[in-house]
């Protein structure tokens, strides 16, 4: 039934992630940090309940000190991370949305940490801008042991945000053996079934009270799904992507899409009556239900519902890109070509994808030779996706980026980060490996 409610196919889900913004005005960068924390992080075997009543599937997860199911912090905190590794295999720390911070790049600046090992990063990470973002320790996951779960981080806006409840909403998903074993990407999946969960649980219910304002923060932490989610019967208006705010715009059909690694950060209003709707969620072949939203049945928190919300304030980020002068070059994703290579035979002496200068504009024409769907990933910058004759762009800025069979789009950047930076593609298949190169900024 929920499929005859929610129809998308590939190319529709490829097609939404082209959604439409428009960016608030910038404000001033944000002065000294904030607060200086420590933050210890440990990858570690774990389990996870994904067969009711049966015994629990292990895993890999990357867990906070202590757990914490998303780790929150403030626009301008400074945090010393240190990492303990109690996998039995190397690992690597990998940020989705966190630009700048050259010290914390994996494999470019970082190499991977040793079984039993323990690390703390020499650069601090400046928490310089708000918004929903994610670490994980996939880069070297493929064909391990057990799949690995991701760690969501939360940074906060300076300034109050009109909100009721603030809650992550971090898919994932797995491929089970008929033993109930879960298998890690890069290996076929066959004779696997695939199943998906909501902060780590089977079909949670997210609960808000009645006229009340619940920010869901989207994370498609999915291997290699590009997914939509929709919440059938509610204006849903997507305030943020990729961690950085857009203007405030309605998902089309009440629907987000996002590739994998993908944020997105949605208001929605409850009605004045307690109610519960499901969460369906599509990639492409099926819809099905994740998750429910509660209405519950206190009184309600405010007689009438409160106005449209404003842009969430600006991360800073440039309002203009000089196209005109930018440096532009070609970056052939899929396909029988050898610039790529697995994260776990990254070598630093491998020639650059680009180099530019710090300040230069780069435009990056990605060309997908596969025959499948690619997701990019650029690290330490977000970028503007173009139009298709280069006169203008689209008003939303991006980190990642899935591209179809056959097609290019073209990205700018402001290379404003100096360092060693990574490149990031992976078709959208189980079986496909994570491929990687770097790029310099100077």
């Amino acid at each position: 039934m929920a499929d005859r409610i929610f129809r998308l196919d590939r190319r529709e889900l490829l097609a939404g992630l082209g959604a439409t913004a428009a960016l608030g005005a910038a404000v001033p960068d944000i002065a000294a940090a904030q607060n200086r924390l420590s933050l210890k992080l440990q990858a570690k075997a774990s389990t996870i309940a994904l067969r009711p009543g049966q015994s629990q599937t292990p895993i890999w997860s990357l867990q906070g000190s202590p757990p914490d199911p998303g780790l929150r912090f403030r626009r301008g905190d400074e945090l010393e991370i240190a990492l303990q590794n109690d996998l039995p295999a190397a690992t690597v720390l990998n940020w989705h949305g966190l630009d700048g911070v050259a010290g914390a790049e994996p494999l470019a600046a970082r190499p991977s940490l040793a079984a039993g090992a323990r690390e703390t990063l020499k650069e601090n990470l400046l928490m310089r801008h708000a918004g929903t973002f994610l670490c994980d320790i996939t880069l070297l996951g493929d064909g391990a042991a057990w799949p690995a779960r991701g760690l969501p981080l939360v940074v906060a806006e300076s300034e109050p945000v009109a909100i009721d409840r603030d809650e992550v909403f971090l898919i994932e998903d797995w491929r089970l053996r008929p033993d109930g074993t879960a298998i890690a990407p890069g290996v076929d999946p066959r004779d696997t079934t695939p199943l998906y969960t909501v902060n780590g649980l089977t079909m949670p219910d997210i609960t808000v009270r009645a006229q009340g304002r619940l920010r869901l923060r989207f994370i498609n932490g999915c291997q290699r799904a590009v997914i939509a989610v929709k919440m059938d019967g509610y204006e849903v208006r997507v305030m943020a992507l990729d961690s950085q705010p857009a203007e405030p715009f309605p998902a089309r059909n009440s629907a987000i899409v996002l590739a994998p690694g993908g944020r997105a950060d949605a208001f929605v209003d409850a009605p004045a009556a307690g109610s519960a709707s499901p969460i369906l969620l599509h990639d492409g072949k099926e819809a099905r239900p994740i998750a429910r939203l509660v209405v519950s049945r206190e009184p309600p928190l405010r007689d009438a519902a409160l106005p449209a919300a404003p842009p969430l304030p600006s991360n800073g980020l440039p309002a203009q890109l000089d196209l005109r002068r930018a440096l532009r070059f070609e970056v052939t994703l899929g396909g029988p070509q050898g610039d790529w290579m697995r994260p776990a035979e990254f070598a630093a002496s491998a020639a650059p994808a680009f180099r530019a200068k710090a300040g230069r504009v780069v435009v990056l024409a990605l060309t997908n030779l596969g025959d499948t769907p690619t997701v990019f990933h650029l690290h330490g910058h977000h970028f503007r996706l173009l139009d298709r004759l280069d006169d203008g762009w689209k008003p939303f800025w991006l980190d990642t980026l899935a591209i179809d069979a056959g097609q290019t789009q073209r990205i700018a950047f402001a290379a404003d980060h100096a360092g060693r930076w990574l490149l990031e593609a992976v078709a959208t298949d189980w079986a496909a490996p994570r491929l990687v190169r770097w790029f310099n900024v100077e």
